[in-house]
């Protein structure tokens, strides 16, 4: 029995030789269980080694191996060929983002927005002024204090919720979904300190306020961390900051 093949077109792009970004097709043979990723090792094992794309742990856990599967953005790893075939399948990296080299694109934006929101614990300062350290003992937290904040932590930072963000395709100062939840994260722990400072992110015209709560960015997220519903109960708490402003504001 003739073994079934399968065509996929993915998007090329070498800056040092091409003007602009252009398709190619590649015809593999077909498996049920393939994944994207394995396609595209193939094909860069067995058809073009020149082809380049990103990939880690191939386990939906590292976040690297984020591209367009058919318009849509995935995780190549927890995309299978079965979903697609028999049509031709499109690869193209990541919306929203500059394009490097054929599927990896530039993820220096996301990970400086990601980094502008402090992403650690901010310990409280203890009554000597100063910060609580190690040697001040282990931190407590409940199962239901760690319950606010757990589903936020799930992000392994692929960058899918930017890529179907249209806020953020118009406007690259919208701090945008990951982030945001990230922030959200690190606000609804108990452990943490750092709120007061984060909220000046928060209450930026570019922060929860430049979501129009489209929700796609949940849709795709591989993890299930809802970034729409973090950014929600953050504009929550940027209109509670707004109504103590007017009423308490801070001495000049």
């Amino acid at each position: 029995m003739t073994q079934p093949t399968m065509k996929i077109d993915i998007q090329r792009y070498r800056p040092e030789m091409d003007e602009k970004p252009f398709m190619q097709t590649f015809e593999l043979p077909y498996k049920a269980d393939m994944s994207v990723l394995e396609a595209l090792q193939y094909i860069k094992d067995n058809l073009d080694s020149s082809i380049s794309f990103r990939w880690s742990c191939r386990m939906a856990i590292c976040g690297s191996c984020g591209l367009m599967v058919d318009g849509v953005p995935k995780l190549g790893c927890k995309a299978f060929l079965r979903d697609y075939y028999p049509k031709t399948l499109t690869l193209k990296p990541l919306a929203n983002f500059p394009i490097e080299r054929d599927l990896v694109a530039v993820m220096d934006d996301f990970i400086k927005k990601l980094e502008e929101i402090k992403p650690y614990i901010i310990p409280a300062k203890t009554a000597s002024n100063e910060k609580k350290c190690l040697s001040d003992g282990a931190y407590k937290q409940t199962p239901e204090q760690m319950e606010k904040y757990k589903k936020y932590s799930m992000c392994i930072n692929c960058g899918l919720c930017y890529s179907a963000c249209p806020q953020y395709a118009l406007d690259k100062k919208f701090t945008g979904p990951a982030a945001l939840a990230l922030l959200a994260r690190y606000n609804r722990d108990s452990r943490d300190a750092g709120k007061a400072e984060r909220m000046k992110i928060v209450n930026q015209e570019e922060g929860v306020w430049g979501c129009t709560f489209v929700g796609y960015c949940s849709v795709v997220c591989p993890k299930g961390v809802d970034p729409a519903g973090a950014i929600q109960l953050l504009k929550v708490e940027s209109s509670k900051d707004y109504l103590i402003g007017m009423f308490k504001p801070e001495p000049a």
